[in-house]
């Protein structure tokens, strides 16, 4: 009898086994089967994170993240269709299997982490919360903002770190509530409050979009850590792989000098970390364990780039947004953005 119950344990656990392979396998063997990757982005457009150019092609960091997935599948970064999500709805899009990966100026949290059977692969932008005024309100510091109205997006963080800071400075406010961010822009720019507050890197892009964009200012208080970042459904560990080390591919790559322009050139290294992330070298395989081709990392980095490519032509210097790296820096360069090896 011990020995017939061992044999069905031991069939139970193999079969629980390959059922955890196969509900791993999901999501790319759905992708690979539909010819793209299903990507939800910000649906109202935030200047160089996700929006669509005038020709309706999408730009910006989140969506090369997505462009960045669909090389490491297929090895061409066109294969990706957007859905554009506002704040409430983007959470509700990826569990119910709409999207196959979020990359929507999304904060990771605790709650979001462990609560609503999402993970968040990697932080691809390091943000904070802060606010924008107009010029002739004449202040200089968010704590001269007592008693303002404050135009603010509901169903975010945002909402919530602003109750949070008024009320550890013993500061009121009026909140003016709105589920859209086009609404909440559209209400400021007309005067119905005197402050908007989202992440820093939103405002200078939502500033952009003023009638007078000069007379607004992004006040200096940072209030909160928003770290911003891909998510996929939980349960999918393959799918999770891919997405997560889709950005690491291009950290690396910024981190050994390997540029678009150059990847070609670069197959010719000897350094060994280089050599493993294109998988130049006999026996130097990272992509088959994870359902990928040898070379997934090279066609990342010839579809889209490095990170510091992407940071630069989005938000950077090259771009109308001219953020400075700061946080998203290398950890080489003062920076928190840091890959682990390919080995």
């Amino acid at each position: 009898m011990r020995s017939n119950t061992f044999k069905i344990l031991l069939l139970g656990v193999a079969f629980m086994g390959a059922g955890a392979l196969a509900a791993s396998a999901g999501t790319l063997d759905d992708v690979k089967a539909k010819g793209f990757v299903q990507c939800g982005v910000n649906g109202t457009g935030l200047a160089g994170f996700g929006a669509p150019d005038d020709a309706g092609n999408w730009k910006g960091l989140d969506v090369d993240a997505c462009r960045a997935v669909a090389a490491a599948v297929f090895g061409d970064p066109a294969k990706v269709k957007f859905t554009g999500l506002s704040a409430k709805e983007r959470f509700t899009a990826l569990q119910s299997k709409e999207i196959d990966m979020l990359a929507r100026n999304s904060t990771n949290t605790m709650s979001r982490d462990t609560q609503l059977g999402i993970t968040f692969t990697g932080v691809n932008y390091y943000d904070g919360q802060g606010f924008m005024v107009k010029k002739s309100l004449g202040v200089s510091s968010a704590k001269d903002l007592n008693g303002a109205s404050v135009c603010v997006q509901s169903g975010t963080t945002t909402e919530l770190n602003l109750a949070d800071y008024f009320k550890s400075n013993g500061l009121t406010f009026n909140a003016v509530v709105f589920e859209k961010q086009e609404e909440a822009d559209a209400a400021y720019d007309a005067g119905r409050c005197d402050a908007y507050t989202t992440d820093a890197s939103g405002l200078y892009s939502i500033r952009l979009k003023m009638t007078n964009p000069d007379d607004s200012i992004v006040l200096p208080e940072i209030i909160s850590k928003e770290p911003l970042g891909p998510a996929v459904r939980q349960g999918d560990d393959q799918w999770e792989s891919i997405v997560r080390w889709s950005h690491y591919a291009m950290l690396i790559a910024e981190e050994f000098g390997v540029t678009q322009a150059n990847v070609d050139e670069m197959k010719t290294s000897e350094n060994p970390e280089v050599q493993r992330l294109l998988g130049i070298g006999e026996g130097v395989d990272f992509g088959t364990p994870i359902g990928l081709t040898k070379d997934w990392a090279y066609n990342i980095i010839k579809g889209v780039g490095n990170y510091g490519e992407s940071f630069e032509r989005n938000v950077g210097e090259g771009s109308p947004l001219k953020i400075a790296r700061g946080l998203n820096a290398l950890w080489s360069k003062g920076g928190l953005q840091y890959a682990p090896p390919i080995r």
